[in-house]
């Protein structure tokens, strides 16, 4: 998930990362165990994050870096509309920022 390979990802960093996520009440241990478990709404936070990212973060990204020059789809779906309007109004932002394409 951190786009490290498993020989890349070393205990220390699993450490570190669980600690954050107990720090933000994501995951909590199972009395005196080591082991971890997730309650049902931080599962539910956790889920929305990676929504976000996977579905509308990295699309309008993908839009930026390389904008559509040719012919639009034949048929737009709801979806479809709200993407484009989105990355259309983050362009001002993303330039203001200077991550521009």
């Amino acid at each position: 998930m951190t786009g490290q390979t498993p020989a890349d990802y070393t205990v220390r960093q699993a450490a570190y990362d669980l600690k954050k996520l107990r720090g933000k009440g994501l995951i909590n241990t199972r009395g005196r165990s080591r082991r971890y478990q997730v309650q049902p709404p931080a599962m539910r936070a956790i889920a929305a994050l990676f929504i976000l990212r996977d579905h509308v973060i990295a699309p309008i990204l993908a839009g930026v870096r390389s904008p559509r020059l040719g012919r639009k789809p034949g048929t737009w779906t709801p979806a479809d509309r709200h993407y484009e309007q989105l990355r259309i109004r983050m362009q001002p932002l993303f330039q203001e920022l200077g991550i521009a394409a």
